[in-house]
C-alpha cells in the first residue's frame, strides 16, 4: 500500500554515534495518550529504524521520548538513504528513512521481496552549501557556478577558485560532501547538475556530517554542502553562501525553506513496512507519535521546518487507513 501523504547534548553523542554506525537507547517508560502519539497501556517490543543522516536527528528524537513513554527499544541506525532502502527492501528494518523519495529500483526489490509501504512526508529541509567562516569571497554562487564546481566534467579540471568566477583568487578548490549513497547526494546532484548521482568524484566523501564540518574548518578554501540543520548546530565554526538560481542570493532559513524561495530546499520522508504497522503495536504507535503534534515539535526542534498543518493531518488519516486496512 502506497501513499503520498506526507539539536545540545545530542550533538555531541551523534559524532560517536554515527562514528559506530548506529544508536541504541533503551529507555523504560509509562502511558501514553493515541491522539499524542502512544498506546494507553504503552506498548513494548524493538522497533527497527534506519537510513538517511539527515533525517537521524529526527528519528533520534523521537526515539528518546517515545521510550520514556514505553517500555519499548528502538534502534535507529544511520546507512543512508540508500543504504537504508536496501535493509527495508530486503525486510531488515520497520522504518526506512530518506530524504528523497523512493526510487524506482527500490520499488522494484521492494515488491519482489513483498514488501508493502506506506510513505510519510515528515518534515522539510535546505542543503546549506557552506565554507570557512573567514572565507570572504564567497558571497554567494549561482547555481550555474555550482555546477561549475560540481559536474562530473569538472573532476580535475576546475581545481582553482578563479576558474569559477573572476575575481575569485588563484587559490586550491576543496570540496566535502555527502557519499553516493545518500540521498542528500542525490537530490543536490540532480538540482546542480540535472541528474541524480551526476558528480565530479574528486571530493572528500562522508556519510557523517560531522566530519564535513571538520573538513571546512580546517582550509580557507574549502566548500561543503549538508543539511541546513547541521549548519545551524556549527554556525559558530561555518559561513553558510547563499545561492542564486536567478532571482537573487538566498539563504536557507526556516522561511526559505517553507516557502520555496531558497532552490536547495526538499522534502524528508519516513518510509513504514506496512505488515510492521498491523503486526507490531510498538511500530504503530511510534509512528503515531512520530506524527503527534509532540512530534512535530520534534522536528522543529533539532532544526527542520515542518509540514503544513492540512498535510500532517492527511498524513494521519492514512497511516490510520493503513493500519485499519491491515487488521
Amino acid at each position: 500500500m502506497h501513499s503520498l501523504c506526507e539539536r545540545g547534548a545530542r550533538c555531541q553523542r551523534r559524532l560517536l554515534l554515527l562514528l559506530a554506525g548506529a544508536l541504541t537507547v533503551v529507555l523504560l517508560a509509562a502511558a501514553c495518550g493515541g491522539s499524542s502519539g502512544g498506546a494507553d497501556d504503552g506498548v513494548s517490543g524493538t522497533v527497527a529504524v534506519d537510513g538517511s543522516s539527515t533525517v537521524f536527528p529526527i528519528s533520534e528524537a523521537m526515539a528518546e521520548e517515545f521510550m520514556k513513554l514505553n517500555n519499548s527499544r528502538v534502534l535507529v541506525g544511520v546507512s543512508g538513504t540508500g543504504g537504508g532502502f536496501q535493509k527495508f527492501c530486503a525486510d531488515e528494518t520497520d522504518i526506512s528513512a530518506a530524504s528523497r523519495p523512493i526510487k524506482d529500483g527500490e520499488v522494484e526489490e521492494c515488491a519482489a521481496n513483498g514488501i508493502e509501504w506506506l510513505e510519510l512526508r515528515i518534515g522539510l529541509d535546505g542543503l546549506a552549501v557552506v565554507t570557512h567562516p573567514d572565507t570572504d569571497f564567497l558571497d554567494f554562487l549561482t547555481l550555474d557556478e555550482l555546477g561549475t564546481l560540481w559536474a562530473p566534467e569538472a573532476e580535475g579540471t576546475v581545481t582553482r577558485w578563479n576558474q569559477v568566477r573572476d575575481g575569485f583568487p588563484d587559490e586550491k578548490i576543496e570540496l566535502f560532501g555527502p557519499d553516493t549513497d545518500s540521498g542528500t547526494f542525490d537530490f543536490f546532484t540532480e538540482v546542480v547538475n540535472g541528474e541524480s548521482g551526476a558528480s565530479r568524484g574528486d571530493y572528500t566523501p562522508s556519510t557523517d556530517d560531522n566530519v564535513l564540518v571538520i573538513g571546512i574548518t580546517g582550509s580557507e578554501s574549502a566548500l561543503a554542502y549538508f543539511g541546513y540543520a547541521y549548519y545551524t548546530e556549527n554556525a559558530d565554526r561555518l559561513r553558510v553562501v547563499p545561492i542564486d538560481a536567478g532571482n537573487g542570493p538566498v539563504a536557507p532559513s526556516n522561511e526559505t525553506v517553507s516557502d520555496g524561495s531558497y532552490p536547495l530546499a526538499r522534502p524528508l520522508f519516513i518510509y513504514v513496512n506496512t505488515a510492521s504497522l498491523t503486526e507490531k503495536p510498538q511500530v504503530r504507535e511510534f509512528v503515531r507519535f512520530y506524527l503527534s503534534d509532540k512530534g512535530m515539535s520534534l522536528v522543529q526542534e533539532v532544526g527542520y521546518t515542518s509540514i503544513p498543518l492540512a498535510e500532517l493531518e492527511g498524513s494521519r488519516a492514512a497511516l490510520e487507513a493503513a493500519i485499519g486496512a491491515g487488521g
